[in-house]
């Protein structure tokens, strides 16, 4: 998109030569004008892709969607701002300079996905200074993209007027009508378009394509008599390069895709989809290798400690009547398999988001295996929904809710860590019901932690926090992505929750402990489980507010 710049006032001589300043035109006036436009258009709407691509990309490699943003946006609009500045001695030779800044814009443009890509895929994990290798990157292309987006609007000023003289004001309301409807159908072309039929890397490669055309083909059909035949050459020479790299790039695009892969998640890459809310993607499980499961970049569960996990969000909280259960998140079937092993359950509802991955659990072999079949099993019934939506209209009570989702660090997701969820949670405990919560890690994220305690408290439930260590640490599973395995966390943390129940003259919270003559979990015994309980509340953070929708409270 254009930022606005100032134009000659009234009655100023045009800086450029010629026949009172008009441009000789191979078209009429009326058409040279139409032309002028539609090139701001289109233009308008490739700058808005660039942005929301770079947004979008840095929010699943990075992290903290919120961040990526407001990096990109403020860093782009002020460049947007020099870019402007630094164009003006551009504008007597606005057409070949045009010309070269759309040229520019369209290989830098293109290119931007895969270069950041690359760096996070193949320098992520050097350490040091690499480790934060595509937040510069991510810098450097908001910079320059925003440099080159704002040298094009003293440009197009010019020769908009070039055209036909008018009044400036009259210039400056045609040109950013043109500007804000093509920000409108790009912005709008990325999430309903180029996302989910082409994907980040191929979606801003055509980008950059329709970019160069558009730029050359406006500078070369209509101005060309504005410029010099090694102007012309030189132009055509370059338009033909960057569309020749693009192309190159887009015709080795999948090979490119499936090496940076390789090089994130490892060789053993089984299954790499895009289900409409994420990208899913499943290694090993065969010949004897560990299963991880990645959603979004981010390790979601892990074949070599994924028990010790799920025993310790589901097994505490099945401790007491748990004829209904109510699972929300756990798309990979895993905490109903822990729920299944109990003989008392009747009925278990799962509201997950993403039908692609729970279909991923019932149809993949070794994930399937893993989870035991849990969706063979009739007592357990699935919905596809939004949980916090879900939870305002739900149907009966339940008494055990466990809430598997993932981390509050990801934007996404805090609003169903926020005092509004637990609310409507609440509501379909049933009495003695019990919440279970994955709540993150504590040793390297406390505060979060314990917000989320503090959170659940506020909304009118009592609490019983723990964790379980064991952890394998060769992936960050919080929500910055790139953090190295020095840096990923070694435990979990948990929240178990109920209603404040009276007894005699004191109000009781859960009991933290596991059901007599239940199932035996593997990797949990009730002497650890209270000895984890004793090291959670050790590293307590008292004071802490809560998290709420509009005030979200889950940065380090």
């Amino acid at each position: 998109m254009i930022d606005p710049h100032a134009p000659a006032p009234p009655g100023a001589p045009p800086p450029w030569g010629g026949v009172q300043g008009q441009a000789r035109l191979p078209v009429r006036q009326g058409t040279g004008r139409f032309l002028v436009l539609a090139g701001v258009f289109v233009c308008a709407a490739c700058g808005l892709v660039y942005e929301l691509e770079l947004v979008a990309l840095a929010s699943y490699l990075i992290g903290d969607s919120v961040t990526q943003a407001s990096v990109v946006l403020s860093v782009m609009v002020f460049a947007m701002g020099i870019g402007s500045l630094a164009a003006k001695r551009l504008r007597p030779r606005a057409a070949a300079g045009f010309g070269a800044v759309e040229a520019a814009l369209a290989l830098v443009g293109g290119y931007s996905a895969i270069a950041l890509y690359a760096v996070f895929a193949w320098t992520g994990d050097w350490g040091g200074a690499w480790a934060d290798g595509s937040r510069y990157l991510l810098v450097a292309f908001s910079l320059t993209i925003g440099l080159l987006i704002g040298a094009e609007v003293p440009l197009l000023m010019e020769l908009i007027q070039r055209v036909r003289r008018q009044d400036p004001g009259g210039a400056v309301a045609d040109l950013f009508a043109a500007d804000y409807v093509g920000a409108l159908v790009g912005g709008l072309a990325f999430p309903f378009l180029l996302l989910p039929w082409l994907g980040q890397l191929t979606g801003a490669l055509l980008t950059g394509g329709v970019n160069a055309v558009v730029g050359g083909a406006l500078v070369l059909g209509l101005f060309r008599r504005d410029l010099t035949r090694r102007a012309r050459w030189t132009l055509v020479v370059a338009n033909l390069l960057v569309l020749g790299l693009l192309a190159s790039a887009a015709v080795l695009v999948d090979d490119f895709e499936r090496a940076a892969r390789h090089a994130v998640f490892g060789a053993e890459v089984r299954v790499a989809l895009q289900t409409g809310v994420q990208e899913v993607v499943l290694t090993g499980g065969t010949h004897g290798h560990p299963l991880d499961l990645f959603l979004d970049g981010r390790l979601r569960v892990s074949g070599r400690d994924e028990r010790r996990y799920h025993e310790a969000l589901v097994h505490p909280a099945m401790n007491g009547p748990h004829a209904r259960v109510l699972i929300l998140g756990g798309g990979d079937g895993l905490a109903a398999r822990e729920v299944l092993r109990y003989p008392g359950v009747r009925h278990v509802d799962e509201v997950e988001l993403d039908a692609g991955v729970v279909r991923l659990a019932r149809q993949d072999p070794a994930l399937s295996r893993l989870n035991g079949h849990a969706y063979d099993d009739p007592r357990v019934h699935v919905t596809t929904a939004d949980a916090f939506h879900w939870l305002r209209g739900a149907p009966s009570t339940y008494d055990v809710v466990i809430s598997d989702l993932p981390d509050p660090g990801i934007t996404a997701s805090t609003k169903l860590y926020s005092q509004e969820f637990y609310g409507l949670v609440r509501r379909v405990l049933a009495p003695g019901g019990r919440l279970a919560v994955h709540a993150g890690p504590v040793t390297t994220r406390r505060r979060v932690f314990w917000t989320i305690d503090t959170t659940i408290r506020t909304a009118g439930l009592r609490t019983a926090p723990y964790r379980v260590g064991g952890r394998d640490s060769g992936f960050a599973a919080g929500p910055d992505r790139t953090a190295g395995a020095s840096l990923a966390p070694h435990d979990w943390g948990f929240v178990l929750a109920s209603r404040a129940e009276t007894s005699g003259t004191s109000v009781t919270g859960p009991s933290l402990g596991l059901e007599p003559g239940g199932p035996r979990p593997r990797t949990l015994t009730p002497a650890a489980l209270a000895a984890d309980a004793r090291a959670a509340s050790r590293t307590r953070i008292p004071g802490l507010p809560p998290s709420t929708l509009v005030h979200p409270r889950y940065t380090d």
